[in-house]
């Protein structure tokens, strides 16, 4: 019982130190090998997970807990989140990116009709947001490009932005650290968990939110009410140029993935790391072809690696820190007994589903971080379905959603903060 109670105030501290903006990846780490320890000394032996071995001292077992969890992560979700992010680098280096957005952008100078555009505006957004997996970089690229049009065809500044923001809500698409690591947990390749769970949810959901971004926009647009500020926005001075074709670049992987799948060329296997690399290579040999500047190509392509150091310091770090943490959970008797309470109370798989879906949104929206809520509670998930039954991908995929949609309403600031009013 001590350690279960020393899990629930480690728990509500870790909370709050979260929300107050103290670094996800230590606190995680911190208050997980604190019940750790305290479950310890509490005669808990039992520590390890599955195949690691104990360091023959229980008290050197935590940090063996700690090197084992980092040894299957960067070796496996933590490798593609990794290539994904370096890759999404690489191409916001030579370009890529940029040329998309402009693509896609001149259709909309055709239209008028403001708040149609606007909707119009947020669906291209999402779309984009497929293979430009930054958010950050993704919404700066909007602002660049979408908020002049918006705004000069009498859409307000306020609604132009925060449109674009939202833009980047629905994380759908097998490239997103998140659904990598939300297709592990169920179990299927990030193509198939995409097409067999996530569509079924994210079309609709994509439609409604345009139709409620025409109405709600148009709404408070009408009421003239916002209090503006000195806008900020201001478009790079050194923007890439690149040939229009190089808009293709981005969508290549996603093309990959779903050619040599179960949905195409079954026979041949490629995985996202390998189609990640493979495109890299060949926009390289394409860009030494074009430019014939070797040095400044080779320069260009160290911003994959360059890139997927930053995202292990983040992301790959947070998802080891909150798993630690998720074991603590397990470890302590705090996982059973939840489920021991949803047992006794008849609250089921669905029950627990609107729980733990409720728990990522608000812990995300606080936060704003949708791995750092995610990566603790999609862990936990696995052991809930294997006692109370059910779908597996049908309680992670909203527990993601959820993730993901209250990410761009979260209070840390982001890129389009600072330019919308």
């Amino acid at each position: 019982m001590i350690p279960i109670l020393a899990a629930i105030a480690v728990t509500v501290i870790v909370g709050w130190m979260l929300i107050k903006r103290y670094p996800s990846q230590m606190i995680l780490l911190a208050g997980g090998l604190v019940i750790i320890y305290v479950s310890i000394l509490c005669g808990v032996e039992n520590i390890l997970p599955q195949g690691a071995k104990s360091t023959g001292f229980i008290g050197f077992d935590p940090v063996q807990l700690l090197t084992s969890v980092a040894i299957k992560q960067v070796g496996g979700i933590g490798m593609i989140i990794m290539v994904s992010g370096g890759f999404a680098g690489y191409m916001s280096q030579i370009g890529a990116s940029n040329a998309l957005v402009r693509l896609v952008a001149d259709p909309l100078n055709r239209l008028s009709s403001p708040y149609i555009l606007l909707a119009l505006a947020f669906i291209i957004g999402q779309l984009l947001n497929v293979v430009i997996i930054s958010a950050a970089g993704l919404t700066m690229l909007l602002l660049v490009s979408f908020y002049p049009i918006l705004t000069r065809v009498g859409v307000s500044a306020a609604a132009a932005a925060s449109t674009i923001v939202l833009s980047t809500s629905l994380c759908t698409g097998p490239l997103f650290g998140t659904q990598q690591l939300a297709a592990k947990t169920v179990g299927l390749d990030p193509t198939a968990y995409m097409v067999e769970y996530q569509l079924i949810c994210t079309v609709p959901a994509l439609l409604a939110m345009a139709v409620a971004v025409f109405f709600i926009q148009r709404y408070f647009d009408h009421r003239n009410d916002d209090v503006y500020g000195e806008s900020v926005i201001e478009k790079k001075s050194e923007e890439r140029e690149c040939p229009v074709w190089y808009a293709a670049f981005p969508f290549v992987p996603i093309v990959l993935l779903f050619i040599f799948s179960k949905f195409g060329i079954s026979s041949v296997k490629l995985g996202v790391n390998q189609v990640l690399f493979l495109t890299w290579l060949v926009v390289v040999v394409i860009e030494l072809i074009r430019r014939r500047d070797v040095k400044g190509v080779f320069q260009d392509a160290m911003a994959m690696f360059k890139k997927m150091g930053q995202m292990f310091g983040g992301i790959v770090a947070l998802i080891i820190c909150a798993e630690v943490f998720a074991t603590s959970l397990r470890v302590c008797g705090m996982v059973d007994g939840i489920i021991g309470l949803a047992f006794d109370t008849g609250f089921g798989v669905t029950g627990m589903t609107a729980v733990l879906s409720a728990i990522t949104g608000g812990l995300t929206l606080l936060v704003g971080s949708a791995i750092a809520a995610f990566a603790t509670f999609a862990s936990l998930s696995q052991d809930i379905h294997a006692s109370l039954g059910g779908n597996l991908g049908g309680m992670v995929n909203p527990m993601h959603l959820a993730g993901t949609v209250f990410r761009s309403t979260a209070a840390p600031p982001c890129p389009a903060s600072s330019a919308s009013p």
